[in-house]
């Protein structure tokens, strides 16, 4: 079962249906659906990964989007909201959408307890995603935690888009890091980054960033999952007149921008603007994010 609730945006309005010229049908950008399970792995002893297979309009979304997973009940807990979840990966032709997880909570321990051929109520694409601008050739990926599950389709697009990208990724142990294949899979440079190593802090990370711009191959910052990276980046975008953008982690309600659950503050020109992550974003422009 599909149930519709977005609507595409076309050209000038018509009478009774805003922005659709005459004669052009309607079609959903945002759908609620029961999805089924096609595969469902432990990646390491943190993360596990889901693929499901969904309607066209679903397996649209774009990177930096993210999804509203109707978690099933585990045993003696009922966890009451939806859980957002950062879109992972797309296939419109495949129709499959994929997402990475961390078992933290009551939703994701219910997620862990689908398996292949079960179904999934999911509700997406939501929010605003990463946008590669015509003007960057090489671009610089910083994730860590989740945001290496958020970043990941970034290589696709850069790719796609002939974006040159390089990825450092970090995380607390090498056995943690995850994308890495998926980024060398879709042709960019990858460095990793891990606590135990002493390589992942910001000095370090500073480093290497500084020595991709000064080789030219840096001209915007794409970023999740860290605050500290976060201003390194935000630092060095101001230093160079480099562009960038972060997608920002914010617990959610509605996911629907109805119940302002996931406002926060951001610098616009030096006034503090609130927003909501959730359909203001949650990618927003580098320099205006607050940690």
């Amino acid at each position: 079962m599909v149930v519709e609730i977005g609507q595409q945006q076309r050209g000038a309005g018509t009478k009774g249906v805003p922005g659709r010229q005459p004669g052009t049908p309607w079609t959903p950008t945002v759908v609620s659906e029961l999805a089924e399970i096609v595969a469902h792995d432990a990646l390491n002893p943190e993360y596990r990964y889901l693929r499901l297979a969904c309607s066209v309009e679903a397996a649209r979304a774009a990177p930096g989007q993210f999804f509203q997973l109707l978690c099933p009940h585990p045993p003696g807990e009922q966890p009451f909201l939806r859980r957002p979840m950062s879109l992972y990966g797309a296939d419109a032709d495949k129709r499959e959408v994929e997402f990475l997880y961390k078992v933290a909570g009551a939703g994701t321990r219910g997620l862990d307890t689908l398996t292949v051929g079960d179904r999934l109520d999911i509700m997406g694409p939501l929010g605003v995603g990463f946008m590669l601008d015509p003007a960057v050739k090489h671009a610089v990926a910083v994730g860590r935690g989740a945001g290496l599950a958020t970043l990941a389709p970034l290589a696709k697009l850069a790719q796609r888009s002939g974006v040159k990208l390089t990825a450092i990724l970090s995380a607390r142990r090498p056995n943690l890091l995850v994308s890495v294949e998926l980024f060398k899979r879709y042709g960019a440079d990858v460095i990793t980054v891990t606590d135990t190593e002493s390589t992942s802090g910001p000095a370090n990370v500073e480093r290497l960033l500084r020595g991709l711009i000064g080789e030219g191959r840096c001209d915007a910052f794409y970023t999740c999952g860290s605050s500290r990276l976060m201003r390194v980046q935000q630092r060095l975008a101001a230093e160079f007149g480099l562009r960038g953008q972060v997608a920002m982690e914010q617990q959610m309600a509605c996911g629907l921008g109805m119940c302002f659950c996931c406002v926060r503050d951001f610098n616009v020109n030096s006034e503090i603007v609130s927003r909501r992550v959730c359909c203001d974003g949650p990618v927003f422009d580098l320099m205006e994010a607050l940690p």
